[in-house]
């Protein structure tokens, strides 16, 4: 598979889970990729070596998105090797659960994720299209959660994706005029570190509430940014889509 051979991608957060899988699924459809990591840096080297083994190109980069210019940063590396960016994809985030009664206590790792989820996003979008050519493509992951919330003491982590799927529409009208589309996926509940080492009554809690009765496959997610960052999604902007067995139906 070629769909995007020639392309340039830079996907925030790849080395586990989601963004592995995404990372891992452009390379493959033949796309130059960089990615940033945190502290998986044993993954990302292997994630790298994968690719290059398997006749692609990959970069990895350290970054920390909480710390203001670090995305900017690894961009402008990218483009450094490879260019240009064609391909941007916001995945990178911080989940913060807990009760409202004990929010004071969450409040330097609230902050954290509002500068991973919300401004490091608009920081890379900012810096990514200044390097993006006209008709090129910004894909963030927000989540279903964004509509649906599920369960309790999700309120803070839930409104910082909120805001990624509004920040999304906002952008998708800025950059038409240069062809640039911009859309959201959405995941609902999915087998990454997160949920596989969840309390087994928790995974339940989850599954009772999904039409299909099984947790959605990083893969899947993948699959579908990978469409949003092909040519025949060249007509779509502005769109969320979900991607969750039927929890939001």
């Amino acid at each position: 598979m070629s769909t995007l051979k020639g392309k340039i991608a830079f996907v925030t957060g790849g080395s586990r889970g989601m963004g592995k899988a995404i990372v891992e699924r452009l390379a493959k459809e033949g796309a130059m990729v960089a990615f940033t990591y945190l502290n998986s840096e044993n993954n990302a080297q292997q994630i790298v070596s994968d690719i290059v083994g398997a006749g692609g190109t990959a970069l990895a980069i350290k970054a920390n998105g909480a710390i203001q210019g670090a995305v900017k940063s690894a961009i402008e590396e990218t483009v450094a090797a490879f260019s240009r960016i064609d391909i941007l994809v916001n995945n990178a985030a911080v989940a913060v659960y807990g009760p409202i009664e004990t929010a004071s206590e969450r409040a330097e790792a609230y902050n954290n994720q509002i500068d991973v989820n919300i401004h490091s996003v608009a920081e890379a979008v900012r810096t990514a299209q200044k390097y993006m050519p006209d008709g090129g493509r910004i894909i963030n992951i927000a989540s279903v959660g964004g509509i649906r919330i599920g369960s309790p003491g999700m309120c803070d982590y839930i409104a910082t994706k909120a805001a990624v799927s509004a920040y999304t529409r906002g952008l998708a009208w800025d950059l038409a005029p240069r062809k640039i589309t911009v859309n959201s996926v959405e995941p609902g509940a999915t087998e990454t570190d997160m949920l596989i080492n969840a309390d087994e009554n928790i995974r339940q809690y989850l599954m009772d509430s999904i039409p299909l009765k099984r947790f959605a496959l990083p893969e899947e997610v993948a699959a579908l940014v990978n469409f949003l960052a092909g040519d025949e999604a060249g007509y779509i902007t502005g769109s969320s889509f979900k991607i969750d067995g039927g929890i939001s139906a």
